[in-house]
């Protein structure tokens, strides 16, 4: 979500924080802003694009070598300028409006008590210009400070309650800037010319400017001056953290040949795959780290904690987990699990799923596990240096690369490559897996770039059914066992990037209670492998239409459904077994892609979603 990049500099900065939003934009956002030092507090700030924004700041010469930007993704407050960040203290009393005071500051985050710290502002005279909780920090602080802003970020994060990032400057000491961090990422770079140091939210907004990156740990504040940082830790005591070379390649955000980007990661995801199972010569737990052993000999269930899309894959992953590994498994979605009463086991291996490993429901989730007692942890992530990679005892990272779409695609492919070896590596452990079969597997596995290649050679046939899908309001999409959270992906992928509204169940649900919607202006999709469910499948269809609906089958080479009136078929290219459900996601992500491309929505940035929800 929101998006922080941040500058201490000899030189003009601002270019370098521009273009660090424009790396940040594929988060989503609705507004962003840049303030600068140039001798006072000077901003510009729009509800456009980051180019329209690129475009002010010429035109008003701004510049500075200490700078704050930022892209807002809209929670408290509409999207609109006098909410966009950066925001400015001013100062108390009658004509403060007019009055700016010393300190600018962004946020990401949610402040949960800024209610109670508006109205004890107000009371003693700061005017408030936003509906923001961002802007009761930067008055909170306004009111600390007494010549040192640093110590007037500590007191004043000492009274917040919630989550947030912060970066602040202040025009009283112009070659400064503070930051902190607590339940959304922060992150610092260190610049190897003019004395540079930076803070952002995401290594990316970096990307070229250096690759020299210190993550900042939960409760961290940090102290940036030109040549020099200081890092303290939650309980103000200096702390030293590591510096890290990270290569975030700036280059992955190169559209190329590709009309969006979610496009060009819909294309990507043979390598992705590929690239996601390297190394893999064999089943071993150490596969996902060396306590993986021990652990896996240790545990007799499986939790499984994600949101949104990575929910599914894990819905996707019990059906895997039971069938192969024999280990009951339980899927929850993260936000509902944290806030309620659970039954804790403390010999359940809890599994988080998170692209970004930096989700903020997925991450209370997993600490409310640890909790319970429940200490035995891995992760399915696509990003190494993430919170979540570090707070978990075992990892399986992802090889997706950097996913700029709001709407997942390849992450969602290659989750679901690391969550079968998951199983396999399970299954071993308990006995349950041959020579033979992981032999089989393991070819099955490795042959998955070719078949997805395959798989994508169908574009033409999902661009005609796309046609038809863009003159929709509503749509259905079925399926049954393991591909049923593949049905729910697809119509997640379809609402999220078209705004159809979309909604997938079962097959043998249509009977109680979907089959009242069904008429010929509510196109049907059915996710139909050549399984063991095929012919109840069947059934379910041929009560689709009977009354009238008009069905888009997804459907293996030798499955035996034929193309007839109102029966609209795509044949995939082969059974893939227990791995079918990679395969059949992706006509269904083509699928939503090309309908979103005829209706001319913005597929890349959809309204009101972001990228990384980093609050709750």
């Amino acid at each position: 979500m929101c998006g922080i990049v941040a500058a201490v500099s000899s030189r003009n900065i601002v270019p370098i924080l521009v273009q660090g939003l424009q790396r940040l934009e594929y988060r989503g956002y609705d507004s962003c802003g840049v303030a600068v030092y140039a001798n006072g507090l000077k901003r510009a700030r729009s509800t456009a694009r980051v180019s329209e924004l690129q475009a002010q700041v010429s035109s008003e010469h701004i510049q500075g070598g200490t700078g704050i930007a930022h892209t807002r993704w809209a929670t408290h407050g509409a999207p609109a300028v006098h909410n966009a960040h950066p925001h400015f203290s001013h100062g108390t009393g009658p004509d403060s409006a007019a009055r700016p005071g010393k300190i600018a500051l962004v946020h990401n985050g949610i402040i949960e008590n800024h209610d109670e710290l508006r109205a004890a502002l107000q009371a003693r005279g700061y005017v408030f210009e936003s509906q923001t909780d961002t802007e009761v920090i930067v008055h909170l602080m306004d009111s600390l400070y007494d010549g040192d802003l640093f110590d007037a970020l500590k007191a004043a994060v000492a009274q917040l309650h919630g989550a947030y990032a912060i970066a602040a400057f202040c025009k009283d000491e112009p070659h400064r800037v503070v930051g902190a961090r607590a339940g959304s990422p922060l992150i610092l770079g260190v610049g190897a010319d003019n004395g540079e140091t930076f803070l952002a939210s995401d290594a990316m907004a970096l990307a070229g400017v250096t690759d020299q990156i210190v993550y900042l740990e939960e409760g961290d504040l940090v102290d940036l001056q030109l040549g020099k940082y200081w890092i303290f830790d939650r309980h103000h005591q200096r702390a030293l953290r590591e510096v890290k070379t990270v290569h975030a390649h700036s280059g992955a955000a190169e559209l190329g040949p590709y009309r969006h980007y979610m496009q060009k990661e819909i294309f990507e995801q043979p390598r992705a795959i590929a690239d996601t199972l390297e190394g893999v010569v064999g089943i071993v737990p150490e596969l996902f780290g060396d306590e993986a052993y021990r652990t896996f000999k240790d545990i007799d269930s499986v939790l499984i904690l994600a949101c949104g899309t990575s929910y599914y894959s894990g819905c996707t992953a019990k059906y895997w987990l039971e069938s192969i590994a024999g280990i009951p498994t339980q899927v929850e979605v993260a936000s509902e699990y944290r806030y309620r009463t659970s039954v804790p086991n403390p010999r359940t291996l809890v599994v988080t799923i998170t692209q970004s490993g930096e989700t903020a429901d997925t991450l209370a989730a997993l600490r409310h596990a640890q909790s319970l007692g429940q200490t035995q942890t891995l992760t399915i992530c696509n990003v190494a240096t993430s919170a979540m990679v570090r707070e978990c005892k075992l990892a399986y990272i992802t090889r997706a690369g950097v996913e700029i779409g709001v709407a997942s695609t390849k992450a969602f492919t290659a989750q679901l490559a690391g969550l079968f070896l998951l199983t396999l590596a399970l299954a071993q452990s308990n006995g349950r897996l041959s020579e033979d079969q992981e032999a089989g597997h393991l070819k099955a596995l490795r042959h998955l770039p070719a078949a997805l290649q395959a798989v994508l050679a169908l574009e033409p046939q999902i661009i005609s059914w796309s046609e038809d899908f863009a003159k929709k309001e509503n749509a259905l999409f079925l399926g049954r066992g393991m591909h049923y959270p593949i049905a729910l992906e697809g119509a997640l992928k379809l609402k999220e990037i078209s705004y159809i509204h979309a909604e997938a169940y079962p097959a043998g649900e249509l009977k109680h209670g979907p089959l009242a919607l069904v008429t010929n202006a509510m196109p049907i999709v059915t996710v139909a492998p050549n399984d063991a469910l095929l012919e109840k499948l069947k059934s379910n269809m041929q009560e689709v239409r009977a009354r009238g609906g008009v069905l888009y089958v997804l459907a293996d080479a030798d499955s035996r459904i034929d193309s007839s009136e109102g029966v609209n078929v795509i044949r995939m290219p082969e059974h893939y077994g227990a791995l079918s459900p990679l395969l059949h996601v992706v006509p269904l992500q083509l699928l939503a892609y090309h309908t979103a491309c005829a209706r001319g929505t913005d597929v890349d940035k959809p309204r009101n979603l972001a990228k990384s929800v980093t609050v709750e």
